[in-house]
């Protein structure tokens, strides 16, 4: 197998918690095989994965492809109007890439991307491999797993979802560089600025922050400077300004609109909040430190809600619904510092939960259903 050139296509995306996996597969697929795998990335036009897939290096085709808008918006009812004629444009074109690039498997990692890739392989007989970020699955994956091969799923418990043949407990695939943090703090401590002997706390809200998140944080800048608590703040784009306007007079607070250095901002911390994207969990689980969710209210099927209580439920993470984070996010981090056994007794059960090599173990199972054939 090593010596043979091995074709892949892995397709989905539509946000960073579907594509920032993916990528991570198609690195251990790299890392494993070198130049005997050749890979192809299918996604949707106008989305994150044909920005992001071709800074990794690796090659992307855009389907004219939207997914089901939940809104009743008139806008929105006249996109699901043309739902129908897009997935079907989209299939017929995704259905011509398979065939002109021959895949000996085409991975799905959720988002309406991944339909008419894995539909049209399904189709072709080709093996087919589904992998599912979230503790609950999304409507694409749950409908195709019926006619996929194998299912590699983060959490346990998922056999209420997919046939439990066909389920391996494989973890989600991390960025290796973000939870490298080991012996890091003093570089981190350097990098921001900060004050060795303060207590940090870092928020991290998704790439375009989270606005309830940010107003919570900003109401309780005076309450985090009398704990002597100093803050990584991690705005998004959309709330930058009146963060950075808010932190001028605040010594201790650093506002930031993206980082970028996330084993920085992450080996500084020793309380983080966080939304409970699947990837962002994952993360977490790695770095080990004590963690406040407040998952983000609009994801699909609820998704993050459910994925923050699969950790509660483990005492491995505190939450905050969205709707009370104004009320009570500020006062739960304050007690949180203020209890350093719980803060312990939090690391180390949401250390228990990670799995380091996911993407390992994904590549072993994308092999296997090669060799098959």
């Amino acid at each position: 197998m090593m010596n043979d050139s091995v074709k892949i296509i892995i397709s989905g995306g539509g946000t960073g918690g579907h594509i920032f996996p993916a990528i991570a597969i198609a690195n251990s697929l790299k890392k494993r095989m070198a130049d005997h795998a050749v890979i192809l990335f299918t996604g949707a036009n106008g989305k994150i994965e044909m920005e992001k897939v071709p800074e990794a290096g690796y090659r992307i085709i855009g389907l004219n492809i939207t997914g089901i808008q939940r809104s009743f918006s008139l806008k929105n009812i006249l996109k699901n109007l043309s739902f129908p004629f897009k997935l079907m444009q989209s299939s017929k074109h995704a259905k011509r890439i398979i065939r002109e690039f021959a895949p000996d498997i085409v991975v799905g990692v959720g988002g309406f991307a991944s339909g008419p890739t894995l539909r049209g392989a399904i189709k072709l007989h080709i093996p087919t491999l589904i992998q599912e970020q979230n503790s609950y699955p999304g409507i694409t994956n749950k409908i195709l797993s019926k006619k996929a091969d194998k299912v590699c799923v983060a959490y346990s418990g998922m056999e209420q979802y997919f046939s439990p043949e066909k389920i391996v407990l494989t973890g989600n695939p991390v960025r290796r560089q973000v939870i490298d943090i080991e012996g890091k703090r003093e570089e981190a401590i350097r990098f921001f600025n900060l004050n060795q002997n303060k207590k940090t706390l870092l928020i991290v809200g998704g790439s375009l922050g989270a606005w309830t998140i940010n107003k919570a944080i900003r109401s309780g800048l005076e309450e985090f400077e009398k704990a002597d608590i100093q803050i990584i703040w991690q705005t998004g784009k959309p709330y930058f300004e009146q963060a950075q306007e808010a932190a001028k007079v605040k010594q201790d607070v650093h506002a930031i609109q993206f980082i970028k250095e996330m084993d920085m901002a992450y080996a500084a911390a020793d309380v983080i909040v966080s939304r409970a994207g699947a990837i962002a969990i994952s993360e977490l689980c790695n770095v080990g430190k004590p963690v406040v969710f407040v998952p983000y209210p609009h994801a699909a099927e609820n998704h993050q809600m459910r994925n923050a209580m699969a950790l509660l439920e483990k005492n491995a993470a505190l939450m905050i619904p969205d709707a009370e984070a104004s009320e009570k996010l500020v006062k739960t981090v304050l007690e949180l510092f203020d209890n350093s056994s719980r803060m312990q007794k939090l690391s180390s059960n949401i250390k228990l939960l990670a799995i380091s090599d996911a993407g390992e173990k994904i590549v072993n199972e994308i092999l296997k259903l090669i060799e098959k054939g």
